[in-house]
């Protein structure tokens, strides 16, 4: 694949010619094994991985930018198989034209000696390692400040040296980090968080930041770009990166997000009432049937009530149209029943059954985990003994 250098080069569009355009992304998370999803979907999603490397190549293409800015967490693991390393390693040396800018972030640390050691050797050319916290020159228009993480959990903010180091006068200042600047919730609470303000006061032009799976604007110098390719329903749509422009020291840049992902995550909590039509609300909310479905993971969460026969009828729709999906599931431990008295004179119009049901739907009406069990048990035996009697 060859990329259109035109990022530092005179051009006839324009724009300035000592005007920097680079991409900006994070988290690739090459050889994710995704082992919470069914196996017939695990495959695609870790291909699909893969195939970010190419189409943010592409991004960079369409961009006229000649870099592409990895801000950490490249490989999953500090052990990626060899065959995800190599297979990468290719797939970067294919992009003729274009430097990708590597930096280590907390899933593949430094401390993977081993990895980083195997990526000096087999590296192609075009891949830049900065595994180091020291300034890199880019094209004679930019100067790379990187905050390699030496560690998983490094104990401290590593962009705060950013903020003495000189740069050759005239050269855009570009910082390039992997952690969080607030606590985000998740399981590295532990981290240090990087200031917020890092880009005022290491005057920067651009901080490019990884770690967070969604991309935001932290202020008009300091992004995260977000994941390529999402990997979860915590951040939902299709993965994106950055397009970034700076016209020159001290300009304030511009940017753009770029769809690269193949996959949309999404995630919608459906409210439903014994008078709410449920097959409306679930129309309503799924994608439009056709073949964008085989590429969409919906996550549904069922809230509110619904009577027994509404419920068996919302879960057999749901049953009948997730082949259609790459993946779609529905929790319905929010989703309470509701027992009229013809539900129970069709399991037992009297009798020990019926003792039993009546027991069950006063359980049923409760609350907690207890109400869950009875709830789900007298919807099994509803639905036995209505299979029975068909």
């Amino acid at each position: 694949m060859h990329i259109d250098n035109r990022a530092a080069a005179g051009r006839e569009d324009g724009f300035a010619m000592h005007e920097f355009r680079f991409i900006h992304t994070s988290d690739l998370h090459l050889g994710m094994s995704f082992g919470s999803l069914p196996d017939q979907v695990r495959g695609r999603l870790v291909e699909a991985r893969h195939e970010t490397i190419g189409r943010l190549a592409e991004a960079a293409g369409a961009h006229g930018a000649a870099h592409v800015l990895l801000a950490g967490d490249t490989f999953d693991s500090e052990t990626p198989s060899d065959a995800v390393r190599a297979q990468a390693l290719a797939a970067f040396g294919a992009a003729d034209g274009l430097t990708w800018w590597l930096l280590p972030g907390n899933h593949d640390s430094l401390a993977a000696e081993a990895l980083w050691d195997r990526l000096r050797r087999d590296a192609p050319a075009n891949l830049r390692l900065v595994d180091r916290p020291a300034p890199v020159e880019m094209d004679g228009t930019a100067c790379l400040l990187p905050a390699p993480l030496p560690r998983r959990f490094p104990g401290r903010d590593l962009t705060a040296w950013m903020d003495e180091v000189p740069s050759a006068e005239g050269l855009i200042r570009i910082g390039l980090a992997h952690g969080p600047i607030q606590r985000f919730g998740g399981a590295d609470d532990a981290t240090p968080v990087i200031a917020p303000d890092r880009a005022a006061r290491a005057r920067l032009d651009y901080l490019a930041l990884g770690d967070w799976h969604g991309q935001m604007r932290v202020d008009a110098r300091c992004w995260y770009a977000g994941t390529p390719e999402k990997d979860r329903f915590r951040h939902a749509g299709r993965g994106a990166c950055l397009a970034v422009s700076i016209a020159g020291p001290g300009a304030e840049p511009e940017v753009a997000s770029i769809d690269t992902g193949r996959f949309y995550w999404r995630e919608h909590a459906l409210t439903l009432t014994p008078g709410i039509d449920w097959a409306v609300g679930l129309a309503d909310t799924l994608p439009d049937a056709g073949p964008a479905r085989r590429d969409t993971l919906m996550s549904l969460i069922l809230e509110g009530r619904l009577g027994v026969e509404a419920r068996r009828g919302l879960t057999a729709r749901i049953q009948a149209v997730a082949p259609e999906f790459a993946h779609l599931q529905a929790d319905d431990t929010q989703l309470a029943t509701e027992f009229e008295a013809e539900d129970l004179d069709a399991i037992a119009p009297g009798g020990a059954l019926r003792q039993a049901a009546d027991a069950l739907a006063a359980d049923a009406a409760g609350a907690g985990d207890e109400a869950r069990i009875a709830a789900a048990a007298l919807n099994r035996l509803y639905g036995l003994l209505r299979e029975d009697a068909g």
